[in-house]
Formats: structure tokens, C-alpha cells, sequence
């Protein structure tokens, strides 16, 4: 099957669905669940996802342009290559709309987006643009930061317990009262231009 364009599907659940590189227009998702889909390369424009959640997926390289998302979770899926500040952001959020565990979300950018509370535990997230956002009291637990960028970033609060390979200028975030892991937190001293010894 396939989406209906200007369709609204409300608690449903889709099993198994190929739809990479079709595109759909003005759909809305209501408290669905989606299990191994398949959406490379689909675009979704000025699409709703409201309480739905993604599992076993592949969402790479998915256009959103000026869709919303509300409370939509990605569990053990794939994400690469996803530009997430083309997405229809509200002026004010209070907590993330976006939850990801297990994930890879390798060169996807979040530049500028205020998303608080934002969770990406156990995730692999390489390359991705975290620049100029708010994260504040994010979880980012357990996940691999390798090449991501972070400057100008909030991260107050952030719980970055268990992760590894991030590189954050302390002078160029925030980071107070954010949590590290006490051996991957010497990485902040890169920044500091000094040696350490043992």
C-alpha cells in the first residue's frame, strides 16, 4: 500500500511498508506505528506526525520539508543524511518532540533548532550538526558523537553519561551542570591547549 495525499490515518499500524523515493503531500499521522518500513529517500511535505513511533525503520536521506512532528519516537532505526531544520518548528517548545534509542542518525544537522529535552540514547550519531541549537536537560546517553559538531550549543543539564567521541569547546558551549562520564569528560580539555600525563 501507500499513503493517500491530504489523508489523515489515526491509530494504525503499518507493517513492513516500501514506500523509498515516493513523495506524499499534506498526509497526517495520528498515534500510528510503523514496523521495518522502508522510507529512503521519500519526501514528506507539510506532513503531521503526532504520537506515532518508528521501529526497525529506514528513514534515510527522508525529506521533511515543513512537516510537524509531536511526540514521535524512533526505536533501532536508521536516519542518515536527515536535515531536520527543514521541519515545521513551533516558536516555543517546552520539551522535544523527537525521541531516538538505538538509532544511526550519521550526517543528519539539528543547526539551530531549539529542541529541549531532546533523548538520543544508545544511538550512533556521526557528523551530525549540532551548531547554534538548545538541547538543554538533554539525554544523550551511551551515544557515539564521533565528528559531531557542537558550537554555540546549549547543553545545561544534558546527561552525557556513557557517551563517547564528542568534541565540545568549553568556552564556545554551555555546559553547566550538564553530566559526563569522568574518563570521556577529559576530552573537554582539548580545548585548553595543555598535556596530560599519568
Amino acid at each position: 500500500m501507500t499513503f493517500e495525499n491530504q489523508a489523515e490515518y489515526f491509530s494504525r499500524t503499518f507493517s513492513g511498508l516500501d514506500v523509498a523515493g515516493e513523495a506524499f503531500t499534506e498526509v497526517t499521522f495520528e498515534e500510528c506505528t510503523f514496523g521495518n518500513c522502508n522510507f529512503t529517500d521519500a519526501r514528506f511535505y507539510k506532513c503531521k506526525f503526532i504520537d506515532c513511533s518508528f521501529s526497525a525503520c529506514n528513514l534515510s536521506n527522508v525529506q521533511i520539508p515543513y512537516s510537524k512532528f509531536s511526540d514521535v519516537s524512533f526505536n533501532a532505526s536508521k536516519l542518515v543524511g536527515v536535515d531536520w531544520t527543514k521541519a515545521d518548528w513551533p516558536r516555543f517548545n517546552f520539551i522535544s518532540p523527537l525521541k531516538f534509542n538505538e538509532c544511526i542518525i550519521n550526517d543528519s544537522s539539528f543547526f539551530g533548532l531549539d529542541l529541549i529535552e531532546l533523548t538520543l540514547e544508545y544511538c550512533k550519531a556521526h557528523d551530525v550538526d549540532f551548531r547554534n541549537g538548545n538541547f538543554e536537560k538533554g539525554q544523550f546517553c551511551f551515544t557515539d558523537f564521533t565528528n559531531s559538531l557542537f558550537m554555540k550549543t546549549n547543553l545545561q543539564e544534558a546527561d552525557f553519561s556513557e557517551a563517547k567521541n564528542y568534541d565540545i569547546d568549553i568556552f564556545n558551549n554551555t555546559i553547566k551542570s550538564a553530566r559526563f562520564t569522568r574518563m570521556e569528560a577529559l576530552g573537554l580539555l582539548t580545548c585548553l591547549d595543555i598535556e596530560l600525563i599519568d
